[in-house]
């Protein structure tokens, strides 16, 4: 038997600005400076009984052998609070016949998330692999005419997933699907996006190639490497932010905003950490300058800005290795720094990640389950909040020709 701490309500210090703090704190996420109950898991089949909280159907029960991780529940109310603002369509008519969710085998755990925000099931499909390693896929339910939505990261191993997702598409497509949407909450190969030394390829634009080839007739991703990968696509892409699911978290936070300060590890993040900024009361940035000697290998140059005594908030948007991340982290608390919190939404985790990430380094690792993280991944300091809600919501809208941009204004 694992047990799961879950937070009691209470008030929230505000970690935003006031206004901000008073439409983003969640008594539903967990705190260490929250009061706590405790949840426990039991026999094969476990579903979650908290009032004010999502019900995931769990394969099998948890075991945290390296460390519990802090795993935040989601609001069981129609949206959670940093969705619910006068900008919802209060008179949307949401019609779930002809409409299909599909899960590939990458993050199963956020598709059934989803499935259950949506009031959905997911569809039936046969997905396997034969012994020379090639995939198959059979949907095992109708999809003539209908709007399909195929949910597959193209997380590791990369290779694997992004062709069953290709796949998935050639089978929708044979099936006489109206419409086929690939639901990416990670997309793999963005970081190739240009040419940074003679002779290289932009893998980016090939697997977006490939996507819409397969016969994809939109995207839905979240949080792209570089906003220009969108125009790789010849066809419609919803770009999916999920900062305010990591800001509504931080809103819980009994951190003063005169003592933040917003961390970009590498220069080609400011823009992604300046807007964070702003949402944290305009909260002021430092960069860590850096340069790179090869791939994931990183050497920390100096710091621009003033760390001394404050709370650091490094954003980025994934971690992989996490040697520009720890590097950097390092360094503010050579500058001064009281305490640094590491923010991402793509959890890559390659090796060696968890050692440099579990070191001591950081008060807090926040990250979100766009990736499925493995239980040998787990150590304390580590956080992992759910984007199911924001990226049900969004399905909903792109099948109810409602706006999206407006979730995130």
């Amino acid at each position: 038997m694992a047990s799961l701490t879950l937070p009691s309500p209470s008030q929230s210090s505000a970690f935003l600005s006031t206004s901000s703090a008073a439409s983003s704190s969640s008594s539903s996420y967990s705190c260490s400076s929250l009061g706590c109950r405790t949840l426990s898991f039991n026999g094969s089949r476990s579903r979650i009984h908290v009032a004010n909280s999502v019900r995931c159907d769990l394969a099998e029960p948890l075991n945290f052998a390296n460390g519990k991780p802090n795993i935040p529940l989601l609001n069981e109310r129609t949206l959670p609070k940093f969705l619910e603002s006068a900008r919802m369509e209060k008179t949307v008519t949401r019609s779930n016949t002809r409409i299909r969710l599909f899960s590939g085998t990458a993050n199963p755990g956020l598709s059934r998330e989803i499935a259950w925000y949506m009031g959905l099931e997911l569809g039936k499909i046969n997905i396997k692999r034969f012994a020379d390693g090639e995939i198959y896929v059979q949907l095992q339910e109708s999809v003539r005419g209908c709007d399909v939505y195929l949910v597959q990261p193209t997380c590791p191993p990369a290779n694997e997933n992004l062709m069953e997702l290709l796949i998935m598409i050639d089978a929708c497509r044979r099936a006489s699907a109206k419409t086929i949407t690939a639901v990416i909450p990670y997309f793999g190969y963005a970081r190739a996006d240009r040419k940074t030394h003679g002779r290289e390829s932009i893998a980016a634009k090939l697997v977006a190639n490939l996507i819409t080839e397969a016969g994809a007739n939109r995207v839905l991703a979240c949080d792209l490497h570089s906003g220009q990968s969108m125009g790789y696509f010849d066809i419609p892409v919803d770009h999916v932010y999920c900062q305010p699911v990591i800001l509504d978290y931080l809103a819980s936070k009994t951190v003063s905003s005169n003592d933040l300060v917003v961390v970009s590890p590498d220069v080609g993040g400011v823009a992604r950490a300046r807007a964070f900024a702003k949402k944290l009361s305009d909260a002021p940035l430092a960069i860590v300058d850096k340069r790179r000697h090869g791939h994931n290998v990183a050497e920390v140059m100096n710091l621009i800005g003033d760390v001394k005594g404050k709370v650091a908030v490094m954003v980025d948007d994934m971690i992989d290795t996490a040697g520009t991340i720890a590097k950097g982290a390092a360094l503010l608390h050579q500058e001064g720094a009281r305490e640094v919190y590491a923010c991402c939404t793509h959890a890559v985790f390659s090796p060696p990640a968890i050692e440099r990430l579990s070191s001591g380094l950081f008060q807090e690792v926040i990250i979100t389950n766009t990736l499925p993280v493995a239980e040998k991944n787990y150590f304390p300091q580590l956080t992992v909040l759910s984007v199911a809600n924001l990226m049900g919501e969004t399905i909903w809208r792109v099948h109810d020709d409602c706006s999206v941009s407006s979730i995130f204004q």
